[in-house]
């Protein structure tokens, strides 16, 4: 089936069969660039123990998850310290489940694991979108001589979907250098969310689209469980809003990273994480 993972805990409601399920959850346990706080390598297993604290039942899209069919499919086998590698088998693993005709919700793990996801799916997809809801640009060339790094994904993917199909969201921190090639290069908001994404989904509406999803993007008041928060930034409320925005794309990836339990004794991001999770599986899975 999916070789290269190792299952501990389901999310909640998950159907034992993946053969049948149209949605898969991944986790990815991986934290070996990140720039201030480690920690999201426990991000995957914290979204799904608080993910039983929540309802299956959705009462923004008066949708149950028991009547949905997906499958978590457990972590991906991440060779500790082994950026290379790590990357290479969270491709392999994403790229099966796109050619099972199933679409990847990804649970990072920081940002630099939603790099081969994306890849797979440009690889797959003609004129692939990816929308980028963040806190950082994550636009730098390089970080302290590294290229591959979590503040550099965005910049990377680039090399596989082009500049100008990149749009970024709620975004209010970086380095001089990147809010000048993102003016160039890609379409991004600074520190807005709802507002352009209303505008931006319509030209999207006939092509594919990836959405990365960095939990810092909500400020840290409510959402403190994160490596590298900023002051700033949405609610709670106004990000479950926008992925209910995206009702109707073609969508063919999700993924949400950098949810790092050790800073939030609360457990309120991971909490939040999981009714994302939970919110956009109602929206994109199918029913049994």
């Amino acid at each position: 089936m999916l070789p290269l993972v190792e299952k501990c805990t389901d999310f909640m409601g998950s159907t034992s069969n993946y053969q049948e399920a149209s949605l898969v959850l991944l986790g990815a346990p991986m934290d070996f660039t990140t720039s201030f706080r480690p920690g999201t390598r426990q991000g995957p297993q914290q979204i799904r123990a608080v993910s039983y604290g929540l309802e299956e039942y959705s009462v923004y899209l008066d949708k149950d998850l028991a009547d949905y069919k997906y499958f978590d499919a457990g972590d991906v086998a991440i060779p500790f310290g082994h950026v290379a590698e790590s990357l290479r088998r969270i491709g392999e693993t994403i790229g099966q489940v796109m050619d099972d005709g199933k679409l990847p919700l990804l649970m990072g793990g920081e940002h630099l694991v939603s790099l081969p996801a994306v890849e797979q799916a440009a690889k797959r997809y003609d004129r692939l979108a990816l929308l980028h809801f963040d806190a950082h640009a994550d636009l730098r060339e390089d970080y302290l001589g590294e290229t591959y790094s979590h503040a550099t994904v965005i910049r990377r993917a680039i090399d596989f979907v082009g500049g100008e199909n990149v749009y970024q969201f709620g975004i209010r921190s970086g380095t001089r250098e990147e809010f000048a090639f993102a003016r160039q290069h890609t379409h991004m908001y600074i520190d807005q969310l709802l507002e352009p994404l209303s505008r931006v989904l319509p030209e999207l509406q006939n092509r594919p689209v990836y959405v990365t999803l960095d939990i810092d993007v909500v400020d840290p008041a409510y959402a403190p469980g994160t490596g590298t928060p900023e002051p700033g930034g949405c609610t709670a409320g106004e990000i479950i809003r926008a992925v209910h925005m995206l009702k109707g794309l073609n969508l063919v990836g999700f993924d949400l990273v950098e949810v790092s339990p050790v800073y939030d004794q609360s457990e309120r991001t991971a909490l939040l994480a999981a009714k994302l999770v939970r919110e956009i599986i109602l929206q994109f899975g199918s029913k049994k």
